[in-house]
């Protein structure tokens, strides 16, 4: 009997171990679930690849990408998610947001990579280009402090110097938005989360502020202007961060439960398959100068963003594990430094004259090179700033970690504010004021050859107005244009005297119809208009659409392509080419087509032309007049 009751406990003994140690292993397991809910998303390191090599295709002006800088407008629906989600984190488990801690963490991630990269970019120029070293102390001073994208707009560059060499350090304005909402948004989010006890209300103001950003944005972009205040700003930029903001506010990564039917795994699947079209679609199908990207879009694609961001945070989410795929996932933590590598590799490698058109091989080893140094930086210098020599749980020496900080932001001072540079004042405006002023000698010798000429052209009758191979008269002509055909303009006075040429500096289309009207009440406008513009900046079909209409009653208009080595190159001659085929008694001159691989016929800024260039623009302009 006595072994009877004592079996009889013992079992009950070992079945209520078997129910605690299943209750045991049931809580960890929904603390592993919750824990990895909460973590590391690796399906977001795979959206930060897809977006480093989106902006990298566009800075590379691959045909395919025309709206890779859309890739910025990803990382900042990343980052203004990860950031939210982690100061929501802290206020949820400590009722304060550590504002000392955040921002220290935020150091240690960012600026060690950026200051190795401003001490390589600031060397190579010393070595290189010495000359330019004053001008580009500056844009480094603003990259240390987080400003670049208010220096570039409030330092709006000049026609010179737009067409001086590009800056190495153009793309640190997407950083400083960055940073400038990483300083300011903690504080914001604290105290709309003191005042506002609903979540909902939080999310309400925020999306109001979201959708005023992006309303400034549409309102203060003037189409067929350049759109850098709206594109660099952080007032008109912010809403893209805060959609990722409202993002995490609306469904922290906490809340995610990865026990999911097959119905709603596969919903969700859709909602990240139907983001990621329009994403990628936007990206292969818009461009920085089109009206629309402002006026709405950039705001549809930071939506359809956030809800491919909330997808791949998921865990259970099938497209999540896609883009968590261990090769994309390493390249995506190494975006940061890709990022900040690829554009000054890009500059400094590419040719500034390039009539050739794309080098692929080029290409493949500046993107190689790029993810080389980033790789460098990364495990050499970011990850053991950051979390020490072997990643230890805790943290270990944190002095010696602000130490090898500090001792890196005095080299960079040193080198970059410092380091002495007497004779080396030349500037990007220098250089392009040293091709206007050889311009300038070269029209002047040209004036004065004609002078002495002009006797013989005389008896030969050029002085008449008219050609004499073709019976073409120069009164007949007009022609509207920019610089360039300021520098042509010998050319043609030459073969067709009397010939209207009415080229200003720095023209853009939207100011035509105006130089039209004018001409047309001053008895200038010829029966034959000759439009030359483009190379300062893009412009809309309406523009030109504009412009031809108000040459009605023009027997001919001959449109001039371009070649810019600038972003619109592609889309002002396509918008050209598109009108000629369209638009009645209207025909293109494929100047571009022409010019290459001619690198003698430009001078170092790849636009203005040489004494041989001049020669080959005029002669290809008379031969189209003479062959209509």
């Amino acid at each position: 009997m006595m072994r009877r009751i004592l079996s009889q406990a013992q079992v009950e003994s070992e079945s209520k171990m078997n129910c605690s140690k299943k209750t045991n292993q049931s809580n960890l397991h929904q603390r592993r679930l919750r824990a990895g809910s909460s973590g590391y998303m690796p399906g977001l390191d795979g959206l930060r690849a897809l977006a480093v090599f989106a902006v990298i295709a566009y800075h590379l002006n691959l045909s395919w990408a025309p709206g890779g800088l859309l890739g910025v407008s990803l990382f900042f629906v990343l980052s203004g998610y990860l950031i939210t989600n982690i100061l929501l984190k802290q206020w949820e488990h400590s009722g304060a947001i550590d504002l000392k801690d955040f921002w220290l963490r935020r150091a240690r991630r960012l600026l060690p990579a950026l200051f190795l990269m401003l001490a390589g970019v600031m060397s190579w120029m010393m070595l290189g280009a010495p000359e330019r070293l004053t001008a580009l102390k500056q844009e480094a001073l603003a990259a240390v402090f987080y400003t670049s994208n208010w220096y570039l707009i409030f330092h709006q560059v000049s026609y010179f110097e737009s067409f001086g060499p590009p800056s190495p350090l153009g793309h640190l304005w997407s950083l400083a938005v960055e940073e400038q909402f990483y300083l300011f948004w903690p504080l914001l989010l604290g105290w709309g989360l003191h005042c506002f006890r609903q979540r909902k209300w939080l999310i309400g103001a925020t999306t109001a502020v979201a959708l005023t950003s992006a309303a400034a944005m549409a309102l203060l972009y003037i189409p067929g202007h350049d759109p850098s205040r709206v594109y660099y700003g952080t007032d008109t930029r912010a809403f893209a961060l805060l959609a990722g903001a409202v993002l995490a506010m609306v469904w922290p990564s906490s809340k995610m439960n990865p026990d999911l039917s097959g119905k709603k795994r596969l919903a969700l699947d859709g909602v990240g398959s139907l983001g990621l079209l329009v994403v990628l679609l936007m990206i292969g199908k818009t461009s920085q100068y089109q009206t629309s990207l402002y006026q709405g879009g950039l705001l549809l694609f930071s939506v359809a963003g956030a809800c491919l961001v909330a997808v791949l945070a998921h865990p259970a989410s099938y497209l999540g594990r896609f883009f968590g795929w261990g090769p994309l996932r390493w390249l995506g933590g190494c975006s940061y430094g890709i990022y900040l590598w690829h554009y000054p590799v890009i500059i400094l490698t590419s040719p500034v004259v390039n009539t050739e058109g794309f080098n692929l091989s080029r290409t493949l080893w500046q993107i190689a090179l790029s993810i080389i140094l980033a790789v460098l930086s990364r495990y050499l210098i970011e990850d053991p700033i950051r979390y020490g020599r072997r990643k230890p749980v805790r943290r270990r020496r944190p002095l010696a970690h602000g130490a090898k900080i500090m001792m890196g932001m005095v080299l960079m001072f040193l080198l970059v504010f410092v380091m002495p540079n007497e004779g080396r004042q030349t500037s990007a405006k220098a250089i392009a004021q040293s091709y206007e002023t050889a311009e300038q000698t070269q029209t002047q010798a040209q004036a004065q050859n004609q002078e002495l000429d002009k006797e013989d052209s005389a008896a030969k009758g050029k002085l008449t107005g008219t050609d004499q191979q073709s019976g073409l008269k120069g009164d007949d002509i007009t022609v509207i244009g920019d610089s360039v055909m300021i520098n042509v303009e010998p050319v043609f006075q030459e073969r067709l005297p009397g010939i209207v040429i009415d080229a200003q500096l720095g023209r853009q289309m939207y100011q035509a119809p105006d130089a039209i009207a004018r001409l047309r009440e001053e008895g200038k406008l010829g029966k034959i208009v000759i439009i030359q513009l483009g190379t300062n900046g893009s412009f809309s079909e309406k523009q030109l659409q504009e412009t031809l209409e108000s040459l009605q009653g023009s027997a001919k208009i001959l449109l001039v392509n371009t070649r810019v080595p600038k972003p619109w190159e592609g889309e002002v001659n396509e918008t050209l080419r598109l009108a000629a085929q369209s638009y009645p008694k209207t025909r293109l001159i494929d100047w571009h087509s022409a010019s290459s691989g001619h690198k003698d016929y430009f001078y170092a800024d790849g636009v203005h032309l040489t004494q041989v260039g001049v020669e080959a623009y005029g002669e290809m302009m008379v031969e189209a007049l003479l062959s209509d």
